[in-house]
């Protein structure tokens, strides 16, 4: 198979036990769910409100799992379509909740930069991909100089950077992992830990959860919620990252628990920096569009900065992340 074929082949799909490992469980918790939502609501008969959010919220993820997960099994090239409309879905709840919409040189930028730092992931052009974040930087900071408005200049150009820090730089690392030829295993095991990262937190700090971590943040948030997510992902992150990183250097018992602590505790803090700009703006969501979790960018918040960190972690540990397959798949002919 050429190059540019294997981006969007289903080939192999199912070749790494994690692969299956994960998409059964996931299945099995989807089949599960709606018993258990049954037998909560007839045991513990909770209010109508917390019972229509059980049923959305189960909903709504036997539509994001498919939605996660089909892209990555399809082929390297869906992934990155499916990382692109993320960032670009992301940005533009971020830049209707802040206002920035109406800003539309520097949110053409902005999307601009999303595209091509997800084309450069595509084509597997790494030094484009890290040459991007500079020179879009250096775009966003003069896009807007010759419309001669030095009013507002500092806020708006702000904004713009950090939407393309978070939604386009950072996020496109999971673009530039879709190029490992492990790279189902990892994606996956990825999500599963994030995802769960947040459901160890609440299940831990509903019950046991005594000291706020950031009340005027985060009011729900713990310390004992925190360090439960902190033990219960990292433990779970190092148990499946051995049968992912199998026989490589990265399959150590240090480095793998570097890796669960990493996406766990980043992972908390992408979900307290949304948390920021919520309060500052003074809105509960960044938008509607899940039914129970609010927007995308409420429900992959926690991905933000856990993309970058464990793609340079692997890169650095086993640099073939990067650079495992044909460099320049689309403009090297």
């Amino acid at each position: 198979m050429s190059a540019l074929g294997r981006l969007f082949s289903w080939g192999n799909a199912f070749e790494h036990p994690v692969t299956v490992g994960i998409v059964a469980a996931v299945s099995g918790v989807l089949v599960l769910a709606p018993l258990l939502i049954l037998v909560v609501n007839k045991l513990a008969r909770p209010e109508a409100k917390l019972k229509r959010e059980l049923w959305l919220r189960y909903l709504s993820w036997v539509v994001l799992a498919p939605a996660i997960a089909l892209p990555i099994l399809a082929g390297p090239g869906w992934t990155v379509v499916a990382v692109t409309a993320l960032g670009l879905l992301c940005y533009a709840e971020f830049a209707r909740a802040t206002g920035l919409f109406r800003e539309k040189l520097l949110s053409a930028i902005v999307v601009l930069g999303i595209l091509a730092v997800n084309f450069a992931a595509l084509d597997n052009w790494y030094a484009f991909f890290v040459a991007l974040f500079p020179l879009c930087v250096g775009a966003i900071a003069v896009g807007t100089i010759f419309l001669d408005r030095p009013k507002g200049y500092i806020q708006r150009v702000a904004l713009a950077l950090l939407g393309f820090t978070l939604f386009g730089a950072a996020l496109a690392h999971l673009s530039m992992f879709a190029h490992d030829a492990n790279y189902r295993p990892i994606l996956l095991l990825l999500f599963f830990a994030v995802e769960l990262n947040d459901i160890f937190a609440f299940c831990v700090g509903k019950p046991l959860g005594r000291h706020k971590l950031a009340p005027n943040t985060s009011p729900g948030k713990t310390v004992e919620g925190s360090i439960g997510a902190l033990i219960l992902t990292t433990t779970l992150t190092a148990v499946l990252g051995h049968f992912v990183f199998k026989s490589t250097a990265f399959d150590t018992w240090p480095l793998l628990v570097l890796l669960g602590v990493t996406i766990s505790v980043l992972g908390q803090l992408g979900d307290l920096t949304l948390s920021s700009i919520k309060r500052d703006l003074g809105i509960k969501d960044m938008a509607s569009t899940i039914p129970g979790h609010g927007g995308v960018l409420d429900r992959f918040n926690s991905m933000l900065l856990v993309a970058p960190a464990v793609f340079h972690l692997a890169n650095y540990v086993l640099p073939a992340v990067a650079h495992g397959q044909p460099q320049r798949v689309i403009t090297g002919g």
